[in-house]
């Protein structure tokens, strides 16, 4: 424990802010005229989910959202990002709009904006109605258009109010994850074939900010995953390994959004569709870029008698030309990845270089670690130290990242509350703010009222 090291400083304009998305937090998945989505699906397959654990009540923040935004008010955030469920606004995907679903965002932006919260609002957190799914999901061409469509929807309603958007989260994770390996929603395994789904979410964003900005909405950005990709060795094949890992994570998610192109000629040649076309539309001028930072990886060239670690919990298919390895020397969360805050810093400078002028500001869309927190204890409190140190020792690294010149706006810690962490289940906890499941009381922990009092001394 290190908590007596001072924090570091921020500009005055800096963006303080906490995450968190609306499969994992909300529940009430059959109130107000929600519609099915590949997650409800997802959960209800034996061994998808650690102890068969689903998000039907979540923490229960459709009911509770008015307390939820008292804490957030209490903890002095600048802005809170949410995710708007597309199958509470539209339960099919398309046509037909829940205005029920609608009125209950209404309500969350409103309480946000009355307790001086700018909401962030992400469109697509993963949750895509299951209609789509059924229809082919993001290798239909056509669940862009449908992603453009909801994106209209939401906008034209929440224009006036919402401080800013992004129509994607991660769409490498749900990519790599749910459509390659198979370990998330909707759990296709499909190797390589998984990038024609990457390809169509990344037409849904340039679609999707068109639609924003027809319908009024500013300041528009993406959530994006990145992290460094570090070589295990010298030799030419694990560095060869690992440029082919840092072209499919990184660079085919960014790329095709800042510079309106892929990043090998062969990755284009597979996907399908009017490709060049499409890349017009992706690489829509953004306000802002957003980092989702948790770690860096490690790739070696791959043999037989080699374990992944770090971002992937499970073992890639036969076949693949790269394989993750563990990064050792360094202390772990709970879950098991390492804690390396320099790599924030060297993510954004990466960044910076590789886009220079072309770069718009970035802010760190996510950042986060799980404990396996503790109860509240017989004084009430929840002593989260090692993520009191995570966040500042991250913190310091963007800090520094600042200094060395590059344009980064805010930070928003991942997560504001304890949730359903996705195939994970419930015994993931990264939230500043406990919640007992049982009895769904939210209790902040040490390190809520650490940030509290960092976000204060900046002001």
């Amino acid at each position: 424990m290190r908590n007596a090291e001072p924090n570091p400083s921020f500009p005055q304009d800096f963006l303080w802010g906490v995450a968190a998305a609306s499969f994992q937090v909300e529940g009430a998945v059959d109130v107000g005229g929600r519609g099915r989505s590949i997650w409800d699906e997802f959960c209800e397959r034996p061994g998808a989910v650690v102890r068969g654990e689903h998000a039907n009540v979540a923490i229960d923040h459709y009911h509770r959202y008015r307390e939820d935004v008292a804490l957030m008010r209490e903890l002095g955030v600048d802005s809170y990002r949410l995710s708007v469920s597309w199958p509470r606004v539209q339960p099919t995907g398309s046509g037909a709009v829940n205005e029920a679903g609608l009125d209950f965002y209404d309500r969350v932006v409103d309480e946000l904006c009355e307790a001086g919260i700018k909401p962030a609002v992400t469109l697509f957190h993963w949750d895509l109605p299951q209609v789509l799914q059924d229809a082919g999901g993001w290798l239909n061409r056509d669940t862009a258009l449908r992603l453009a469509e909801y994106a209209d929807i939401v906008g034209r309603r929440l224009a006036d109010r919402v401080d800013m958007w992004m129509p994607l989260n991660e769409p490498v994770v749900h990519t790599l994850y749910g459509h390659a390996l198979g370990v998330h929603a909707p759990g296709l395994e499909l190797g390589f074939g998984a990038l024609q789904a990457a390809h169509h979410q990344l037409l849904g964003h340039g679609l999707s900010v068109q639609a924003l900005r027809a319908a009024g909405c500013g300041n528009i950005g993406i959530a994006s995953n990145h992290a460094p990709v570090h070589a295990a060795s010298d030799s030419d094949a694990d560095v060869e390994a690992a440029d082919i890992y840092d072209h499919i994570v990184n660079w085919t998610f960014a790329d095709p959004v800042l510079r309106g192109s892929y990043p090998a000629e062969e990755l284009a040649a597979i996907l399908q569709g009017p490709v060049e076309d499409d890349l017009k539309i992706i690489s829509q001028p953004l306000d802002w870029f957003g980092i989702n930072y948790y770690e860096p990886t490690v790739i070696a060239a791959p043999t037989s008698d080699e374990g992944s670690a770090g971002v992937l919990e499970v073992d890639l298919p036969p076949g693949m030309p790269f394989q993750p390895v563990a990064l050792e020397g360094y202390e772990r969360t709970d879950f098991g990845w390492p804690i390396v805050p320099a790599g924030l810093r060297e993510i954004v400078g990466i960044f910076a270089d590789r886009y220079g002028d072309a770069l718009p500001p970035i802010y760190i869309t996510e950042s986060g670690a799980s404990f396996h927190d503790a109860a509240p204890d017989a004084d009430g409190r929840v002593r989260d130290a090692k993520r009191i140190d995570y966040h500042r020792d991250h913190l310091v690294e963007l800090r520094g990242a600042i200094d060395d010149g590059v344009d980064v706006r805010g930070y928003f810690v991942w997560s504001i509350f304890d949730n359903f962490e996705w195939a994970a289940g419930y015994q993931e906890r990264f939230g500043l703010v406990h919640v007992d499941y049982e009895t769904l009381a939210r209790t902040p922990k040490d390190s809520y009222y650490w940030y509290r009092d960092l976000i204060a001394a900046q002001r």
